[in-house]
């Protein structure tokens, strides 16, 4: 299989990587932001499922592995540069390890002075999925 190359220029940890973007495919709702190695480009093309490059680990992992909220890729895109990947999935599950279908759930409003406000309703408990931390 040929797969393209990208632009792998952000580097944490020693690690080259694009900025990953998934994004709802039927809604346009964006889900969340990752990174991906080009390990987990590769196998995200050839499974169809998202993986991704955690910083904070250090290491590849599958969307939903640990939740079973995994995200099914149906297209994917790159931006102009080639240092970012959109992904239009189909999310089983909620996106967010903090239980929302989004990661994006908070809004900086105004009111009171620039406040964070949650906007959207959880979809599962964590400790239910993850166990108490």
């Amino acid at each position: 299989m040929d797969i393209p190359q990208l632009n792998y220029r952000h580097v944490v940890n020693g690690e080259k990587l694009v900025i990953a973007i998934a994004q709802d495919y039927q809604t346009g709702e964006v889900l969340m932001v990752a990174y991906m190695n080009q390990d987990a480009f590769n196998k995200t093309i050839e499974t169809g499922k998202a993986h991704y490059w955690s910083t904070s680990r250090n290491q590849l992992w599958l969307k939903g592995e640990s939740s079973g909220h995994t995200q099914e890729v149906r297209e994917i895109f790159t931006d102009c540069d080639q240092d970012a990947v959109l992904l239009k999935v189909k999310q089983n599950g909620a996106a967010c390890h903090e239980g929302y279908y989004s990661c994006f759930f908070r809004e900086i409003s105004d009111e009171d002075g620039f406040k964070l406000k949650i906007v959207k309703e959880k979809v599962f408990e964590p400790e239910n999925v993850y166990g108490d931390k």
